[in-house]
């Protein structure tokens, strides 16, 4: 439950307020230059107490290198990154030691394990995430040698949606502002509902999208390893993740086989494309070289700042009032965890396809 991938696989440890977190990535080629930095700068963006929009934990979440590097490059051998915790406050949930948050983890793990770490919600703690996007930092790297891109932005907030395709946004733009959405405008009515959200002591929802640039025809596996049913998978494997669709996903009911359907052609260097995408660059369960695009859904954050009506372990009717440092929506951090696992799901196919033929 705490590993994925089958060759470039990594396994996640550690609580929302234990003493670290960490992964440990196994199967990351020999011979890559590991940019630490690099590293650093995906953390930053996923960390808490960015903005206003965020939750105002403050963690520096400096990355420490433990293994499987050696003078600036990957040894082949399994590489192990940690970052240790700073800033818990594990009194916050002292409250709710012994009662079931509307939403949360509370119920499922008690259920499933017979014991639960309340601080933070233990393992189910977002917090997790930032060892995947430690993981999906190094597998960026591992991609950026064969020329393939990740860029994921927040495409909705809320009721508040950016309607323009990718295509016609600069992406470069996602970084600009907040809540990481490439259009200004946009952004700004996002941002203002955001705030005002957690103002009220509410929270809400919203959607990533994702673009992967680059990736060759031939990733993928036909039946129960499809690529867009692992990448289904990854996403709905991060903290609050309720949907996910790939290119024309939903709207595609919408269409008749005429419309829907991707004509292939030649271009003028010879190579098979498609006039159109509304497969998302996957067929068959397999990539056609084309851009692979999907969105991930979250839903609003679990924990509010209002007093709700739930039980406790012994079934017995209690009021669960909201503590603590949360986001009054997670989108904005959301983008990095999302380019990670993406950029884990397309390395792992990667190196699976090197011993796929002769």
């Amino acid at each position: 439950m705490n590993t994925y991938g089958k060759i470039f696989r990594i396994t996640t440890y550690g609580e929302s307020h234990g003493k670290a977190l960490g992964v440990v990535i196994d199967g990351c080629p020999a011979g890559l230059e590991i940019d630490e930095e690099f590293i650093n700068e995906e953390l930053r963006r996923r960390r808490p107490g960015q903005s206003k929009i965020t939750t105002q934990r403050k963690e520096a979440d400096e990355i420490q290198i433990l293994a499987g590097v050696f003078e600036g490059k990957s040894t082949g051998m399994p590489i192990s990154l940690v970052v240790f915790n700073e800033d818990q406050r594990s009194k916050d949930y002292s409250h709710i030691s012994d009662k079931f948050r509307p939403s949360h983890a509370d119920y499922t793990f008690t259920a499933k394990y017979g014991v639960r770490d309340y601080r933070g919600g233990g393992r189910s703690s977002a917090r997790e995430t930032l060892a995947r996007v430690a993981a999906g930092a190094v597998a960026k790297q591992f991609l950026a040698t064969k020329n393939i891109s990740v860029n994921a932005y927040v495409s909705q907030a809320g009721n508040i949606s950016l309607d323009i395709p990718y295509q016609d946004l600069d992406l470069s733009n996602t970084e600009n502002n907040i809540v990481r959405c490439p259009d200004d405008n946009t952004a700004e009515r996002m941002i203002e509902l955001i705030d005002q959200t957690r103002k009220n002591r509410d929270t809400i929802g919203g959607v990533v999208s994702c673009v992967i640039q680059g990736v060759p025809a031939g990733l993928g596996e036909p039946v129960f390893d499809k690529l867009h049913a692992e990448l289904g998978k990854a996403m709905l494997s991060i903290n609050a993740v309720k949907g996910f669709e790939i290119g024309s996903g939903f709207k595609g009911v919408e269409l008749n086989g005429s419309d829907h359907n991707d004509i292939f052609y030649t271009d003028e260097d010879g190579n098979v494309k498609t006039k159109t995408n509304n497969s998302g660059g996957v067929q068959g369960g397999i990539s056609n070289g084309e851009d692979i695009y999907f969105r991930t859904a979250f839903k609003p954050v679990a924990t509010i700042m209002k007093d709700q009506d739930s039980v406790n372990e012994a079934g017995e009717k209690v009021t669960v009032t909201g503590k603590g440092r949360h986001d009054p929506c997670v989108v904005p951090r959301a983008v990095p965890i999302v380019e990670a696992m993406a950029a884990i799901v397309i390395a792992d196919f990667y190196l699976r396809n090197v011993t796929s033929k002769l």
